[in-house]
């Protein structure tokens, strides 16, 4: 049992805005000459702290990934999402190392399924001082068929998945320049496969970063309703065909 228990302040998430249902509201991220707070830029890159801390006892911040409100991570041009994927890990090992927190998460939320709110592309750090137990993640969550296999790369689909049904899983074994490029190129294809390619209902998708024994490892996770037999019961489940996916890839993306 896992005993990490965080308080959401339930004040500060009334104040939020929410633009992934309500398409017209206005979109704080598309505004930036009334940004504040920022913390670093590259180009159309930004980090700054969030203005709706609603986790209490961390600080959280956020990684605009660019301009265009209405784009995402499978319409970026190589470079950007390369240049976004290296300004992200930079400052996740930069916060992890600092020496303020215990754990630093890093994970991204796209859709109305993936507990979201704003529509606007965007990752999310978050700070934690204390712990009561490690965070868990264990290294078989990651194991299954191998997609694609690159400077130290490795692109899988679980087959032991961490809540159940379809996850995708990047471990970079060294990460050297050119493994953060090939990280970014492999988070492109999977979120482009599951935005075009996959199945008709998936609209929504989460990102998950760890850092684990000098390696970087991600879970791509499709969203849907969670399973009811592992939100009540604790159990996983794995689909009958999840080796059949790695040749839809290579006919998608190549070998």
């Amino acid at each position: 049992m896992n005993h990490n228990l965080l308080e959401f302040d339930m004040t500060v998430g009334r104040q939020k805005p929410e633009t992934i249902v309500h398409t017209d509201h206005y979109c704080p991220f598309c505004d930036r000459e009334h940004l504040e707070n920022i913390i670093d830029r590259n180009g159309s890159l930004l980090l700054l702290r969030n203005k709706y801390n609603v986790l209490k006892g961390t600080d959280q911040f956020v990684l605009i990934e660019g301009d265009a409100c209405h784009s995402d991570m499978p319409e970026y041009p190589t470079e950007h999402m390369r240049k976004l994927i290296h300004f992200g890990v930079h400052h996740w090992q930069r916060l992890l190392h600092c020496g303020k927190y215990e754990e630093v998460l890093f994970f991204k939320n796209f859709g109305p399924l993936s507990g979201g709110t704003i529509r606007h592309p965007h990752m999310q750090l978050i700070g934690l001082s204390h712990l009561s137990e490690t965070i868990a993640v264990h290294p078989e969550e990651f194991d299954g068929p191998v997609i694609y296999a690159k400077n130290n790369v490795t692109m899988t689909v679980s087959d032991q998945p961490r809540i159940g049904f379809w996850e995708f899983n990047l471990i970079v074994h060294e990460p050297t320049a050119s493994a953060i490029d090939t990280l970014a190129d492999y988070l492109q294809i999977g979120t482009d496969y599951l935005s075009h390619h996959f199945h008709k209902r998936c609209n929504s998708y989460n990102l998950f970063f760890y850092h684990r024994e000098k390696k970087i490892y991600v879970k791509l996770m499709p969203r849907f309703a969670t399973p009811p037999v592992f939100v009540g019961y604790g159990l996983r489940v794995r689909p009958s065909n999840y080796e059949a996916i790695v040749e839809e890839f290579h006919k998608l993306y190549g070998n």
